[in-house]
């Protein structure tokens, strides 16, 4: 696998997203809430006059937002017609995956499980490939509420 790479960090964990699945990363800047919504989309932020809906990944994930910390760049995707800025804790770099996904040795749990598509290794050491599409449609965070 020689995809490019974008690096964040999400509830202490190197996580790698594909870069032509990312549009861009963006500096949030105002977040206007939405009412009655699961508690892991924290609102709509604006980008070049087109809205996007603000998906904090830990809450997503099934972790609680208030344990780490979080810079103000989320990373811009779209699925099925709709954009999202999904915020993580830090965005690290851009880099090149050197493995193909394996599977996690002794595994995190069900949370990363459920959104991770595997363990692959890069230049600056193992990362989880994160699969978008379950991150936004936040399965895991409604699982663990259950």
């Amino acid at each position: 696998m020689n995809s490019l790479l974008v690096m964040a960090l999400i509830a202490g964990r190197r996580c790698a997203f594909l870069a032509p699945e990312v549009q861009s990363v963006i500096e949030i800047a105002a977040v206007t809430p939405i009412p009655r919504t699961p508690s892991y989309i924290t609102g709509l932020t604006a980008l070049r006059s087109q809205a996007l809906t603000v998906l904090d990944c830990r809450t997503a994930m099934g972790f609680d937002a208030d344990n780490f910390a979080t810079d103000h760049r989320a990373i811009v995707a779209s699925f099925h017609g709709d954009a999202y800025a999904l915020r993580v804790d830090a965005i690290e770099d851009i880099c090149t995956a050197m493995s193909e996904p394996a599977s996690v040795p002794g595994g995190f749990g069900k949370r990363w499980s459920r959104v991770s598509k595997g363990l692959i290794e890069t230049r600056v050491g193992p990362a989880l490939l994160l699969n978008l599409e379950k991150i936004v449609d936040g399965h895991a965070a409604n699982d663990m509420a259950a």
